[in-house]
């Protein structure tokens, strides 16, 4: 074996020990354990579910704040159609202007943030941290048309991002 042969090998052999000890120091080293759990939430706060759920996972309740008769059974059976769960329909008493308004609870963020996307992120987000269920209220104003598209809901998911965490709320430990 050739000198310049030798040479690179043990160069070679150096930068693997060198890359294999700054990545156990790293891992040894993680300060971030509990990154994105509740560890650091004052008592109670409310615990608020940022995960994206299936469409067949998420309930909802659709109200028609319009005019317009018989909107919030037409859009709950196109909702039924993408395999949400549809608990009630009804009509509000006051008329909005807005495309749609999102009342949810913190065990609703991430399903609330999932259905924004059907409304091309038009849709008004209304928290309420004493909300104890999992439902998502959908109440359609008077400036709704349609629900979007599947390819406009998957194009409107990627650039809402990640789910925003609540004022006051502290984000649900990871389900392993």
């Amino acid at each position: 074996m050739s000198f310049a042969r030798v040479r690179a090998l043990v160069v070679v052999g150096l930068l693997a020990v060198v890359a294999l000890t700054f990545v156990v120091v790293a891992v040894i080293r993680d300060t971030q354990s509990v990154a994105g759990q509740a560890a650091g939430c004052p008592d109670g706060a409310p615990l608020a579910d940022l995960s994206l759920r299936e469409y067949k996972d998420v309930k909802i309740n659709v109200y028609n704040a319009t005019d317009q008769v018989g909107l919030a059974a037409s859009v709950a059976d196109d909702f039924r159609n993408r395999k949400f769960q549809v608990k009630k329909t009804a009509t509000e008493a006051k008329q909005v202007d807005e495309v749609a308004i999102l009342r949810y609870g913190p065990k609703g963020v991430g399903s609330a943030h999932l259905l924004r996307a059907f409304f091309l992120d038009n849709a008004t987000p209304v928290y309420d941290a004493a909300r104890k269920d999992d439902t998502v209220d959908v109440v359609l104003g008077n400036g709704f048309q349609q629900l979007a598209t599947t390819t406009e809901v998957n194009q409107s998911l990627g650039d809402l991002g990640s789910p925003d965490l609540p004022a006051g709320a502290c984000p649900m430990p990871a389900k392993k």
